[in-house]
């Protein structure tokens, strides 16, 4: 009986805990299994607009993809950083998340056409999640001190107002609702660059943990997952002759590329101290997780026209294009890593290497080759660059100089 009696208690204690205040950053935190299977929600609503823009590629198309995605980087990001600062290993924390993942399961249904017949839902499920979250930081702010408790309350005021505008979404025309989603992912990346800038230059309401780098790697991890669905799906949906195979295979080249020199140049880095450098880390991930995703999608259209004279123009440009904007993100994000002294030098000759092999992405986008040679441009593009780097960080390392990429 009394051992009955004390349980209730304990799992009372265990479900209603405090969040942890800001300040209580935990430095030896490492990334739990909960952590990663909230991640693999992620890989489904990614998923579903990826299928949609590889079966239609525009500009347009691009445009919506670009900003929903956008949206769903928010609320990873969202969550992310609420268990990063403020999550435990207790009831309260893991219920939060398990609520999280059925808002978004149902959020990935409307997730790949919610730019036109879906969006009402979209706006509306996206409203909730947003609810949910705000919840979350509002008990932050309960247990915060007073200086802690005016960031947390203007975080939270943020919040709300995003939630109220995506239900006013909810009822605008398919255009003037995508416009408004646009803005607002401008608009709370400029406000969360301006919220962590506000708490001042040494103590920031986010730091740069080593767990918070490897959630990072991880979802960058899953973006990657897209070139190979990609890849699969257009070798499924081609006549898969040798040129259509090689074609395929050269392609999924170009994702181990970005994987090779995104882990060996940035992967499980943490940003320098200071504002800036912590803002520039975190945000630009979302261009370049976009990117990789964006390159994903396009891989179906390089490799079904496989036997053709040139690469579909749209095609082209997606994958050049992606490519190009995940070297220039690549190349900001080396920029804030807490490399030290001798080894910055190396890092300034990636980061020149990274903005040549940009460039040279958009012109070979430009001459729209064969689908096979476009891929093997861009797949040498990338090795070129490691190599590159390897060699620098080679000859630094005979004078003594700590390795860039491990």
């Amino acid at each position: 009986m009394g051992e009955s009696t004390a349980l209730g208690p304990a799992l009372k204690r265990w479900f209603s805990q405090p969040p942890r205040r800001h300040g209580e950053i935990d430095e030896e935190r490492t990334v739990s299994f909960l952590e990663l299977f909230y991640d693999l929600v992620f890989v489904v609503l990614i998923a579903q607009i990826a299928h949609t823009l590889a079966g239609h590629t525009s500009w347009s198309s691009v445009g919506d993809f670009a900003i929903v995605f956008g949206l769903i980087w928010i609320a990873w990001l969202n969550g992310t950083l609420y268990h990063e600062l403020h999550g435990r290993e207790d009831g309260r924390s893991r219920s939060y998340i398990f609520v999280q993942m059925l808002i978004l399961v149902v959020l990935a249904v409307y997730a790949g056409h919610a730019t036109d017949e879906d969006g009402q839902g979209f706006a509306i499920v996206y409203a909730v999640l947003l609810v949910v979250l705000t919840l979350q930081w509002y008990g932050v702010r309960r247990v915060d001190t007073a200086e802690w408790s005016r960031v947390t309350g203007r975080y939270i005021g943020g919040m709300v107002l995003l939630a109220a505008l995506m239900v006013v979404s909810a009822f605008l025309d398919d255009d003037a609702r995508v416009a408004l989603w646009a803005g607002l992912v401008v608009v709370f990346v400029a406000g969360a660059a301006v919220q962590t800038a506000m708490a001042g230059e040494t103590r920031t309401a986010i730091a740069g943990t080593e767990s918070l780098s490897e959630r990072l790697g991880l979802f960058t991890i899953i973006v990657l997952g897209e070139v190979v669905v990609g890849v699969v799906d257009g070798l499924s949906e081609a006549e898969r002759d040798t040129t259509t195979i090689v074609t395929g295979l050269l392609a999924l080249s170009v994702g181990f590329g970005f994987w090779w020199n995104y882990f060996d140049f940035a992967g499980r880095r943490v940003p320098r101290v200071g504002r800036t450098p912590l803002v520039t880390w975190l945000m630009v991930h979302l261009p370049m997780a976009a990117a990789i995703a964006g390159a994903g999608a396009g891989m179906v259209g390089l490799i079904e026209p496989a036997g053709d004279d040139r690469t579909p123009a749209p095609t082209a440009w997606l994958i050049g294009g992606s490519t190009a904007l995940l070297l220039v993100s690549l190349a900001a994000i080396v920029l804030t890593i807490d490399y030290r002294e001798p080894d910055r030098q190396v890092a300034r000759s990636v980061v020149t290497a990274l903005g040549f092999g940009a460039a040279t992405a958009l012109v070979v986008a430009a001459l729209r080759p064969v689908p096979w040679l476009l891929a093997s441009a861009l797949l040498a593009l990338l090795v070129t660059i490691w190599v590159f780097a390897f060699g620098v960080r080679a000859r630094a390392s005979r004078t003594g100089a700590p390795s860039i990429a491990s």
